[in-house]
């Protein structure tokens, strides 16, 4: 028989039986779709990682005052006032893999306009801050250094502020009073997003620090009463910088050798690294998981071609009398469960891929398929189909032609 003749016979064959071929390639469906949606969705939430880490800024380290490590009473994270503002200005000066230096210092306060008000946070930084938090401006400009040094009563909107108290209309040039205090609005930031715990980036106004210790909050002249933002050259050496950071204030502080910092480094690269491993663990778990359907598959399309054999064992002795060789039984069983397998697969990946995309549009994540995925999913189950296929398709290929003639 030629290969062609083979391949029509195993069609008609399956033609015959054509609910129990859909039940049997079931299963191969379930897997490949599982496959592929899993794959899809772990790779969605990767990229939603990498984003979410992407908007709180590049090569980031944060460096907050104070302890929890020493022996005790402590009062945590940031507690007490250990950075002083010459620290801030040797970080940037003294430390070679460190490009940007910012304090963070933060406060609450109603933003007034002409006929508007919103409770918002109140940020004293420095123009580097919006470099590390690779923060861009959606119109008006930073202000800039001179600003800092005068203490000038400017003021940046996040893109929230700006439209609860100006609507659709650009702010640039209008002003605002904090705490009772005019400031001249000089820019709006394009827009951040939610962070991973939801807080809305955009909902923040931010002046120099000089004006916010002078006009917002106040606070001791020589300390920093709040955080240290900290941008690296690079993101491989962020690892440095915090080491060289580490050191630096280490030494300023005049800490002995074996004692407990009295400040503290979160490096968001590192945080950032260990949840996209995380992410991928768990993506390969799932598809591992859902590759298990895949080999359920192939033992149901076993099943079901010794059940085919035994029901056409005289037909298969029929085919063998009229001149047809082992080699042609073997090969029509092979094919009959590889189109199974094959059938299978492709439903399944139209399947996995319409899961993917309702799963994604549910919880708001991107939807990410790669065709290497999708080519192994429906090779492998031709694998498993003529993995599983073979064993019924020797046992038909090896039936004696008179005993399987007798048969009834």
């Amino acid at each position: 028989m030629n290969p062609l003749e083979i391949v029509r016979v195993a069609w008609r064959a399956l033609r015959r039986n054509k609910m129990r071929s859909f039940l049997t390639a079931l299963g191969i469906v379930i897997g490949v779709a599982a496959v592929i949606a899993m794959v899809a969705i772990g790779d969605g939430a990767r990229v939603r990682v990498e984003q979410s880490f992407a908007s709180m800024g590049s090569n980031m380290l944060i460096v907050l005052p104070g302890t929890t490590t020493a022996g005790g009473v402590q009062g945590g994270f940031g507690s007490l006032p250990t950075i002083t503002w010459d620290d801030v200005k040797a970080m940037k000066a003294e430390v070679p893999s460190v490009r940007w230096v910012s304090p963070g210092l933060r406060s609450t306060a109603a933003v007034v306009s002409e006929d508007q008000n919103w409770t918002t946070t109140v940020n004293g930084v420095s123009p580097d801050y919006f470099e590390i938090r690779s923060w861009p401006m959606a119109s008006g400009a930073i202000f800039s250094p001179s600003d800092v040094d005068s203490g000038t009563k400017v003021v940046l909107l996040g893109k929230t502020v700006a439209e609860k108290l100006f609507g659709a209309a650009d702010p640039v040039g209008q002003s605002v009073r904090i705490k009772d205090v005019p400031f001249d609005v000089i820019g709006v930031l394009a827009t951040k997003g939610q962070s991973p715990m939801g807080q809305d980036y955009d909902d923040a106004v931010f002046v120099p620090y000089p004006t916010f210790l002078a006009k917002i909050q106040g606070g001791l002249k020589n300390v920093v009463q709040g955080v240290v933002f900290v941008g690296a050259t690079s993101a491989e050496g962020t690892a440095k910088a915090e080491r060289q950071v580490t050191d630096l204030l280490r030494d300023r502080h005049r800490l002995a050798p074996g004692a407990d910092d009295d400040f503290s480094i979160r490096n968001l690269t590192e945080m950032a690294g260990a949840m996209e491993a995380g992410t991928r663990t768990l993506t390969t778990l799932l598809a591992a998981i859902a590759a298990v359907s895949l080999l359920v598959g192939g033992i149901g399309i076993m099943n079901i071609m010794l059940v085919s054999v035994t029901e056409r064992t005289r037909e298969i002795g029929i085919r063998m009398a009229v001149g047809a060789r082992p080699r042609d039984i073997l090969l029509q069983f092979l094919v009959e469960s590889l189109a199974l397998a094959i059938a299978g697969g492709s439903i399944g990946v139209a399947l996995g891929l319409f899961t993917a995309e309702r799963l994604a549009a549910t919880f708001g994540w991107p939807m990410l398929v790669r065709p290497g995925v999708i080519v192994v999913a429906v090779a492998f189950s031709g694998l498993v189909g003529v993995g599983f296929g073979l064993y019924p398709a020797r046992k038909a290929s090896r039936l004696d032609p008179i005993q399987a003639l007798r048969f009834e």
